[in-house]
């Protein structure tokens, strides 16, 4: 593959990703929560759910949920070896991802398409179960293919760490897109309508189908590096104890942050703060908070910078959980706008490292070994952050929803209120097991004296 040097390239690759995203954004934190009209009020439900009624059987759907997801990771397996083996005469990446694009979208739509618009059904859950499940299947292929370029569009640390954090840029760029512009809109319209004018984003994908330069990959003679299967890929990647440590802390942090993203409109209903106002303060500053990131990526290295964001996010949900018990007051919106920026001093590097760091040990272990399966660690990454958003976002976040919607007492304790609790939690056990990490990965990214003169 034709390695990308120019920043001005590297930022039109980050954004790249942005759309497919958002239907995943769409997908996860919106038209799942619009298929159950518990947890919202009825006048949120309006234009929050699809018909103001629940369309699933809700104990049936966590468990099609938890499915979904860790089908999500597992299938992410097959489908990266797929990516790092596909041999066509286009290459192996543009032709992946295009493949991946066209179901995913098809999932999109038919999820709008609810069999049985007016009662909950054991024939709407297992449809839309079905949806879900092909949705995520093919959303991960696209995104697996386009992450595993990383470690073959540019050829050194410094430009992947670059590439990483436009990308995460753009991510914030999205999640104002959705968790404002989207919330914003549904004060007019519906959700299945907003979902459809969101839809076109998608198209960003297209950037790597011209960017990428691969050649016709069906012949040995052209090959540069080791063709393995399956079974070998996967070995190699278990085989690499920094990885699997890594995915463990990741896991954990995903953990915090999805159940977060997957429960915003419950939680924001229920606890009556204002979530445009939060998410403004939140992402807003993200550019400038990145830049303190890099800083401290440099001077310290990645464990530092790492811990750091850990703690900020960290302390950023346990202030907005406290928020939440403050009396309606013009202290409250302050106390939660605060919250949100210390949160935002987290949010940009959260998303980052989860491109940065496996591409960057894909890439350390084909300079090893002369294997290119790097689609197979964002495979396997996928799986990890599968199992632990399923366990927040269906297990969690719908035990906390179940057990709200009966409160009818307003003095009764709102057991939503506990959500940025137990992501404070996620957050410190990933804290901690970061001091499993080798060395070589903590210090990974500090300049010596060497490096700055």
């Amino acid at each position: 593959m034709k390695v990308i040097s120019k920043k001005p390239q590297l930022i039109l690759y980050a954004l790249a990703g942005m759309g497919v995203n958002m239907l995943n954004l769409m997908m996860g934190s919106y038209l799942c929560s619009a298929i159950i009209a518990q947890g919202f009020t009825a006048e949120a439900a309006v234009n929050q759910t699809f018909q103001q009624t629940d369309l699933v059987i809700v104990a049936v759907w966590a468990i099609f949920g938890v499915i979904a997801k860790v089908l999500d990771g597992i299938i992410d397996v097959p489908m990266a070896s797929f990516a790092d083996n596909l041999r066509t005469r286009f290459g192996r990446r543009r032709p992946a991802i295009l493949i991946g694009m066209i179901p995913m979208i098809a999932a999109y739509l038919l999820f709008l398409v609810v069999p049985n618009p007016a009662q909950a059904t054991l024939l709407n859950t297992i449809y839309l179960g079905v949806m879900l499940c092909i949705f995520y299947s093919f959303y991960t292929l696209t995104m697996v293919t386009y992450y595993a370029t990383f470690t073959e569009i540019v050829d050194n640390t410094k430009d992947r760490n670059f590439l990483s954090n436009v990308k995460s840029f753009f991510d914030i760029v999205y999640f104002i897109l959705g968790y404002v512009g989207v919330r914003a809109m549904l004060n007019g319209m519906n959700i299945s309508t907003v979902a459809l004018i969101v839809l076109p984003i998608s198209l960003t994908m297209i950037i790597p189908l011209f960017m990428i330069k691969e050649g016709d990959n069906r012949k040995s003679a052209v090959e540069t590096v080791k063709s393995i299967s399956l079974i070998e890929s996967i070995r190699y990647t278990f085989r690499n104890r920094t990885f699997i440590i890594w995915m463990v802390v990741y896991a954990f942090m995903t953990f915090g942050v999805q159940l977060f993203l997957s429960g915003i409109n419950e939680y924001f209903a229920d606890t009556g703060l204002n979530m445009i106002i939060v998410m403004m303060g939140s992402f807003a500053p993200v550019p400038f908070t990145l830049i303190l990131y890099n800083k401290l990526f440099r001077s310290r290295g990645f464990g530092f910078a790492f811990r750091y964001v850990l703690i900020c996010y960290g302390l950023g949900m346990l202030m907005m959980f406290g928020t939440s018990f403050l009396p309606n007051t013009i202290m409250r919106t302050v106390m939660a706008i605060v919250s949100g920026l210390v949160c935002s001093l987290a949010v940009g590097a959260l998303f980052s490292v989860a491109y940065s760091i496996p591409s960057q040990l894909a890439a350390d272990e084909e300079k090893k070994t002369g294997v290119s399966n790097s689609a197979m660690y964002f495979a396997v990454q996928g799986l990890f952050s599968g199992v632990a958003t399923a366990i927040g976002s269906f297990v969690v976040l719908n035990a906390l929803k179940d057990v709200s919607g009966k409160i009818t007492d307003p003095y009764t304790f709102n057991p939503m209120y506990c959500l940025t609790l137990i992501c404070a939690v996620g957050m410190a056990i990933s804290f901690a097991l970061t001091f499993a990490l080798p060395k070589s990965l903590l210090q990974l990214g500090k300049e010596t004296k060497t490096d700055k003169s």
